[in-house]
């Protein structure tokens, strides 16, 4: 019997797939970042084709994440979304510096959307990414900064610095008011030190000092690492993607008004793409900063682990395990020895509505609605969120990523579930599952989660650009 299979192209294999492996020559994926450890589950092995396995070579996705960024119509689609969502802030919020936002951004993406329209389009997309940039994200965040209006969560990080240093803890002992709780972890006060070193006594030490500019910092400084580890060439840089994902509304409102949830954003992208590239000591530390800025980023610790013990084994996986957990506990301990009744008042009960003052964080999500029906509703929303959080862990085991957008979607969908059904939470928080599921696929050009398999021209030949694997059947 003659086999169909072409020569070259390999299924993976690994220790969740139940059959066993054979021996067989390892092949590159790209440039490796270890020579010396093989990547597991992507290897040539010469046997007959198997049942439901596509014989043809690997091409690119038809669907291609930039192909339908650049298309006219999916632009002007984007613009008219972006602008009546805006223009729902000043009709609909009670929140002055939302409206605000929404006064000046909506103008800016109805400008853009016309300039996708009029102008060529080899400069279309750039023009249409600035205008709204400039109208949704600087000139809303400059006005805000310098008048000194955020949200709450912004006042309660930079207060948080400032109890750190002159009391050696985050938390205030006994809090009375619901800003005097502190739900976040103490490594996000780093992001209130620049306010505590350079004061507020004049505009530029206002604007400077302001924690929204550093969560802003770090959420790009992220996405472009991650962007850079993900990408298959290096031919193209990512500013016109990284600038209309921050211009758009998801990312540009909570910018403006809070971005207390884009460090989250930017250092969970981050340690996917590290743990698929087997940097396991950068995994680890990154992870360790995830996890000490909110608990809600604590399962992105076990989906990295997962993905790098299913790529490259038990010994790299252990170690990014190791460095997280112990760096996590490194920060972490300090505060639990010494203000536990506080770290569990205001880090644990308080976001989960579970204290006499109740946390101002709500939207009509399920949760909350199941939540407004008395004690009764809340346990059950709490029961809810626990059941999904278990059915995403089997998935997890049962099929673990080994890739980064495989491990960013098992991600996205714990938190998108845990935060529908959570007793508070908001739209905003969305924006983490997100983001999870769209930048990795940006970066990486494709939309599948499985791994790349370099194409083989001949013995001796140079690979050329490795391009995504067809999925089975």
């Amino acid at each position: 019997m003659v086999s169909t299979r072409t020569p070259g192209f390999s299924r993976p294999r690994g220790r969740f797939t139940g059959r066993t492996r054979t021996p067989a020559a390892p092949t590159s994926v790209g440039p490796p970042s270890r020579p010396d450890r093989r990547l597991r589950g992507l290897v040539s092995r010469a046997v007959p084709r198997q049942r439901c396995e596509s014989t043809f070579p690997p091409t690119p996705d038809r669907l291609n994440p930039a192909r339908l960024a650049s298309l006219r119509s999916v632009q002007l689609l984007g613009c008219a979304i972006a602008a009546g969502w805006a223009a729902a802030f000043p009709l609909v919020s009670d929140l002055p510096n939302q409206r605000l936002w929404g006064t000046i951004a909506a103008p800016a993406y109805a400008l853009a959307g016309l300039l996708c329209l009029t102008l060529p389009r080899r400069h279309a997309a750039r023009s249409a990414a600035a205008v709204a940039l400039l109208g949704a994200v600087l000139v809303p965040l400059a006005l805000l900064a310098l008048q000194g209006r955020h949200q709450s969560e912004v006042m309660v990080v930079e207060r948080s610095a400032h109890l750190l240093l002159t009391t050696g803890s985050p938390y205030l002992q006994h809090p009375v008011v619901v800003t005097d709780y502190d739900p976040y972890l103490p490594a996000m006060t780093l992001f209130g030190m620049p306010r505590q070193l350079l004061g507020s006594g004049d505009a530029l030490t206002r604007v400077a000092g302001d924690a929204r500019i550093w969560f802003a910092l770090t959420f790009l400084v992220c996405l472009l690492a991650s962007w850079r580890l993900l990408r298959p060439s290096r031919d193209r840089a990512p500013l016109l993607p990284l600038a209309v994902l921050t211009a758009s509304p998801l990312i540009a409102l909570a910018l403006a008004v809070g971005g207390v949830d884009l460090p989250l954003i930017g250092v969970c992208c981050l340690a996917m793409a590290l743990a698929e590239r087997d940097r396991t000591v950068g995994a680890g530390l990154v992870l360790a900063l995830a996890c000490t800025l909110k608990w809600t980023a604590w399962p992105a610790l076990p989906v990295a682990v997962l993905l790098l013990w299913r790529l490259y084994g038990r010994r790299p996986a252990a170690r990014t395990g190791l460095i997280a957990a112990g760096a996590s506990l490194a920060v972490i301990l300090p505060s639990a020895l010494t203000r536990a009744d506080a770290l569990r008042e205001q880090v644990v009960r308080f976001p989960l509505g579970l204290t006499a003052i109740r946390t101002p964080a709500g939207s009509p999500l399920p949760g909350k609605v199941l939540a407004g029906f008395g004690p009764t509703g809340h346990t059950v929303s709490l029961t809810l969120m626990t059941l999904g959080g278990v059915a995403v862990a089997i998935w997890l085991l049962a099929r673990p990523p080994v890739s980064a957008i495989g491990a960013a979607d098992l991600l996205a969908a714990g938190l998108a579930i845990a935060f529908m059904l959570a007793p508070a939470g908001r739209f905003g928080y969305l924006a983490l599952p997100v983001v999870l599921v769209i930048w990795p696929r940006l970066a990486a050009r494709r939309w599948t989660r499985r791994p790349v398999v370099p194409v083989r021209r001949g013995r001796g030949s140079r690979p050329d650009r490795p391009e995504p694997a067809l999925p089975r059947g």
